[in-house]
Formats: C-alpha cells, sequence, structure tokens
C-alpha cells in the first residue's frame, strides 16, 4: 500500500485555518493533516513530532513566525506559505518557485497547490534559504503597535491587538475595544495605511476589523457577509466591495 501523504497546518486565525482545511479536504481528500496548529511554536512541535511531507505555514503567527518555523525546518517537508496579499512576497514566492496561498484561501488556488505539491513530494524539498532572507528583510514590524485615543477629557493608550474595529464617526475614528470606545483623529484611509494587513482588513468604506476579533462569518438576507465579533453584541455588515474577501467562508 502506498505511503499516505500527511501535513501540518499552521494559521493563527481560526477562520483561515478553518477554510483552509476544508478546502484541503475537498482538493485531496487522501491527505492526512495530522495536526493544526494556531502559532508557530506548536507548529515546530508538531513538525518535530509528526515528521509531515507538508507544513502550510502562515508568515505571521504568535511564538514564532512562518519564516523562523521554515528556517528551522530547513531540508524537512515541502513548505507552502500562507500570506495575507502583499507584493513583494508574491514576486518573491514566485521567483522562488515556493508555493503559496493568499488569504482568504481560494478554491481554485489551492486546486493549483494541490498539483503541484504532488508532483514534487518524489523530489527533495526546495532550498529556501535565499528566499527567508528575503522576506525576513521585509518584514521588518513597522506597522503600528500602538493607538492614542482621547476617552472623555483623558488621552489613553491603547495596544493595536486590544482593537476590535476601527469606524469612521464624523471627523473622528471610533477606536472600539471589548472595554469601550475611544475616538482619535484620524481617517480611515490614513489608519489604514498604517496597520498591519495580516491583522486588520478593511470591510467597508468606514470600517476595519482585527481579524482575530471575528468569532463567525454569516450571510445577512443579500448574501452578504456577517461579522460577529467577540465580546461585544453588535456585527459588521461587510460591503460588496470587500465582499470578495470572504468567498471561501
Amino acid at each position: 500500500m502506498d505511503k499516505r501523504v500527511t501535513c501540518v497546518v499552521a494559521e493563527d486565525e481560526q477562520l483561515f485555518r478553518d477554510a483552509l482545511l476544508e478546502l484541503l479536504r475537498q482538493e485531496w481528500p487522501d491527505l492526512d493533516v495530522v495536526d493544526a496548529c494556531d502559532d508557530g511554536g506548536a507548529a515546530l512541535e508538531a513538525i518535530g513530532e509528526h515528521k509531515p511531507d507538508i507544513a502550510f505555514l502562515d508568515i505571521r503567527m504568535p511564538v514564532l513566525s512562518g519564516l523562523d518555523v521554515a528556517k528551522a525546518i530547513a531540508g524537512g517537508p515541502h513548505i507552502v506559505f500562507v500570506t495575507a496579499y502583499d507584493e513583494y512576497a508574491v514576486a518573491a514566492f514566485e521567483e522562488g518557485a515556493v508555493d503559496y496561498v493568499l488569504k482568504p484561501p481560494a478554491p481554485e488556488r489551492i486546486a493549483k497547490v494541490v498539483e503541484r505539491l504532488k508532483a514534487r513530494l518524489g523530489t527533495p524539498p526546495a532550498d529556501l534559504a535565499a528566499l527567508l532572507e528575503r522576506l525576513a528583510a521585509r518584514d521588518t514590524g513597522g506597522s503600528l503597535k500602538w493607538i492614542r485615543a482621547s476617552l472623555g477629557t483623558a488621552l489613553k493608550l491603547i495596544a493595536i491587538d486590544d482593537v476590535l474595529y476601527f469606524q469612521s464617526e464624523d471627523k473622528y475614528t471610533k477606536v472600539v475595544t471589548a472595554e469601550g470606545d475611544a475616538l482619535i483623529r484620524k481617517t480611515i484611509k490614513e489608519l489604514y495605511d498604517e496597520l498591519d494587513h495580516e491583522q486588520f482588513w478593511q470591510v467597508h468604506r468606514g470600517t476595519i476589523v482585527n481579524l482575530r476579533a471575528i468569532a463567525k462569518v454569516e450571510r445577512d438576507w443579500r448574501d452578504q457577509p456577517l461579522l460577529t465579533l467577540r465580546n461585544r453584541n453588535e456585527k459588521l455588515t461587510v460591503s460588496r466591495t470587500f465582499a470578495h474577501l470572504f468567498k471561501a467562508m
């Protein structure tokens, strides 16, 4: 009997992880996903334990990044990187003939990756040293980390990871956290340019959401995505302009 092909999936956003796992089940029913991890440290342990043939690694994860994990397991499994759209990263992947999946994972892309992986299984994994060096140099972590916001007459410092979403409100932008709301004098466009697009997505002309704050994605009566948030009662509607971001969910 042929050896079963094994795989570890590492993606810290549950929505994307579930979507990726479901698409892999559809495109490659015989693939044995031996572990699905939500941080780089767990991924490294799982790869060491299971010695999988393939590893899907989100580039930005807690504990260890996908780049850190890839460097540590060089010469091990075939690697597929998972990333939000970035022209530089995509160009680097294609130049190095390395497989990648953009968020949110799309069926056609998964089908192409599966086809290429099957063809490569009998060959040694690609040498990623040069690619990892280029990507690490680009990944400077220069995105916004803290927000200075007005809370009444006081000034409050809010960690960017604590923000659930941002929403335009007249001349201000409302900063929404589990503890309450605050205001900043910055437009949504200005703010979006400073944010990490791996973590924050614009879902409406006046709304940016933290992907880690999304508990569930549903559809409203117009078949547009409706976002349920953790620790908040309100739901956010995704406008038609940005609905394609959630088409695989």
